[in-house]
């Protein structure tokens, strides 16, 4: 395989470029503002609420969670790095990368039913260590989230920024500052709310490209033309530049070393993405609390189709049609660093589409950028507003002063957030960087993180030895790891998938052990009643003002606090519509417990058989077979694709529309009686 760079040859102008950074970002922003603006006319939900602003007043249906679940997940790395592995490994790449986002989130359905269980009254998973665990866990979980929308936002805006360039032209750091611009604005006057609407948009979009693209590769386009075609020019790929590792150098096994590897690597960035980014625990947060878990068991199954489809339809194709003289980098392939910078969709889509293909391409993975933005923007912006300013600044900060610091806040971190990743890409840190060194960063704080909500013999002691003494094994293994395996510590070789397993595997699993035998050493014997006590903020500061105050043993206790003889008011102040915050109901939080208990063990069972279905028994008996497609099973393996690509869409598309036509109704005659 040649190793000489081509430049990639933009197809379409800088101003295309911009007219969709900048026009269609702010055209989805006024979108925005009219619908949060009709929604506050016409609903009793007003973004000008701390609980309506952060947490969609707990409210939100399953299949708009389930679309909101889909979008944030659906990362530029999602369909740029699951098409760059698809471009390296063949079909197992896209296969792996699902595997490595959906397990997370079918787990990540037991802690989000123990969340409404133990702490539905909880704005963040930071405001739960504190009042489980006291200050100190809470300054280490809050390193750790921080870090971890760090790096997310860098591999957003990264990827973004990259594909932008290299379909356009447009400058990269231009690019870097102008994606979160328009984003923030609709965030800011539309909370959390705001940003599910937009999942909504942007996941419509999502699906209908991908929709095209395979009727462009697999039927219309004169490049491919058909299923049957695409396989011949993967089997000849495989002579031409065969994959080491892979049976026979073929693109269309599942017996692939390096994918198995990436497989790995994949599902531990995975964990940490999910589990230590308060966006998800936001959405947690945010959705009913019946329909939680369903929630998430819907958008992990609906998510798996966008890397698996997409990346098999572009990844694949743009490994087929190297040769093809329309190939952006023809004669030779993508070298390395535009490979790892994730343009093997966007060459793939130029090929088979023209400048309709790299239009396409740009529009989706700006709709990918800005929604996981949105998410992020409003996460970091309750991390800021609960976390530090109420807990250390303020603790009696009125409803409205959260409003507004969050308001500011997020105008602070758009506008980092490009400081930032202009730094990275100045350092010379791609997406495929980012995407490998998340794993390695943030895993010892997984199971730590996650245990505080579900596990009540959990102790701080664990959570200090797991965390630290974890990142500490973590970073070893990495170095020692990257050494022993490349012969050299550089940069590059740090970000290699092997270099990260050595690291995420080892961060993780010692984290995990660590966390439990020091806890079983000596076991705490907590009922969760403090962290069922987090009260839903009350937005009338004249009936009542909520804060946390430390008790004498150092650990964080919510109370509730009301003028004398006011204490009817701060009760009917705590909405009935929410579970599990304290009422004086105590047969209520029975049935509640025993309902929701209920949801946690069908959690369970559904985590599990989708984990073993998914990464055991699909994957690996054609990995230990040495199984290289036929004809046949490969058009089979694509049908597949489609199906659930088909699937998901409409799922994602139909339910949420259906859950909210009441609402809908209630706002077209609103508006239709004003005329």
């Amino acid at each position: 395989m040649s190793t000489v760079e081509t430049e990639f040859k933009p197809l379409l102008n800088q101003s295309v470029g911009y007219g969709v950074v900048v026009g269609v970002g702010f055209f989805f922003a006024a979108l925005m503002l009219v619908l949060t603006t009709l929604q506050a006319k016409f609903s009793k939900f007003s973004p000008s609420s701390s609980e309506e602003f952060t947490s969609a007043s707990r409210s939100v249906k399953p299949g708009l969670v389930c679309c909101g679940i889909v979008s944030a997940w659906t990362w530029s790395a999602t369909l740029l790095q699951s098409s760059t592995a698809a471009y390296t490994f063949g079909v197992s790449g896209p296969w792996w990368y699902g595997v490595g986002g959906t397990i997370q989130l079918a787990i990540f359905a037991m802690v989000a039913a123990k969340v409404k269980m133990n702490a539905n009254g909880a704005h963040t998973f930071l405001e739960i260590a504190k009042v489980r665990f006291g200050t100190g866990a809470h300054l280490l979980f809050t390193f750790y989230a921080f870090l971890c929308i760090l790096v997310v936002c860098g591999s957003l805006l990264l990827g973004g920024a990259a594909t932008v360039n290299a379909l356009t032209g447009m400058n990269i750091i231009a690019a870097c500052f102008l994606l979160p611009i328009g984003i923030a604005v609709y965030v800011v006057f539309g909370g959390l709310r705001a940003t599910f609407i937009c999942d909504y948009a942007h996941t419509l979009i999502l699906f209908i490209i991908i929709y095209i693209f395979f009727g462009e590769v697999y039927g219309a386009s004169q490049e491919v033309g058909s299923i049957g075609a695409l396989y011949d020019l993967l089997v000849q790929a495989g002579k031409d530049a065969p994959v080491v590792g892979n049976q026979d150098g073929s693109y269309v096994t599942m017996k692939s070393n390096q994918g198995l590897v990436f497989g790995a690597a994949t599902i531990l960035s995975g964990f940490s993405g999910v589990f230590c980014d308060q966006g998800y625990w936001q959405r947690a947060i945010a959705s009913a609390p019946r329909s939680t878990t369903k929630a998430y068991m819907l958008g992990g199954l609906s998510w798996f189709a966008v890397p698996w489809a997409f990346a098999s339809c572009l990844g694949l194709a743009a490994r087929a049609l190297v040769t093809n003289p329309k190939f952006p980098t023809f004669p030779n392939p993508l070298s390395p660093s535009q490979t790892s910078a994730g343009l093997a969709a966007p060459a793939a889509a130029a090929v088979v589409m023209g400048k309709g293909g790299a239009i396409a391409i740009l529009l989706v993975v700006f709709m990918a950028v800005t929604s996981a933005v949105s998410a992020e923007l409003i996460a970091v912006s309750s991390l800021f507003a609960y976390d530090l300013y109420r807990t250390y600044f303020r603790p009696k900060a009125t409803s409205a002063e959260i409003v507004r610091v969050s308001h500011y806040f997020i105008c602070f971190w758009a506008v980092w957030a490009g400081c930032w990743s202009t730094i990275l890409h100045k350092a010379s840190i791609d997406l495929g960087w980012l995407f490998y060194v998340q794993g390695v960063v943030l895993s010892p704080a997984v199971i730590p993180i996650a245990l505080t909500v579900t596990w009540s013999k959990l102790t701080r002691a664990g959570v200090f030895c797991g965390c630290i003494i974890g990142a500490v094994l973590g970073m070893l293994a990495w170095m020692i790891g990257c050494w022993k395996i490349f012969g050299e510590i550089n940069v590059p070789n740090l970000a290699q998938p092997y270099s990260a397993v050595c690291s995420g595997l080892t961060g993780l699993l010692f984290s995990g052990l660590i966390t439990g035998f020091v806890s079983l050493a000596k076991p705490a014997k907590y009922d969760f009643a403090d962290t069922r006590a987090i009260a839903v903020y009350d937005d009338d500061a004249s009936t009542a003002e909520t804060a946390s105050d430390q008790d004498e043993s150092g650990s964080g206790s919510a109370v509730e606090k009301s003028p004398p003889g006011d204490k009817e008011a701060t009760k009917g102040a705590i909405s009935a519509e929410v579970v599990l915050v304290k009422t004086g109901n105590d047969e209520a939080l029975d049935a509640s417990h025993a309902e929701l208990e209920k949801v946690f063990k069908r959690a369970a069972w559904y985590s599990l058989a989708l984990t073993v279905a998914v990464a055991i028994l699909v994957p690996i008996p054609m990995f230990f077979s040495h199984y290289v497609f036929s004809k046949g099973f490969y058009t089979f393996w694509v049908a597949c694709t489609i199906i659930w690509a088909a699937m998901s869409g409409i799922w994602c598309m139909v339910l949420p529309l259906w859950e909210s036509r009441a609402e809908i109704m209630i706002i077209a005659r609103g508006v239709l009686a004003r005329k």
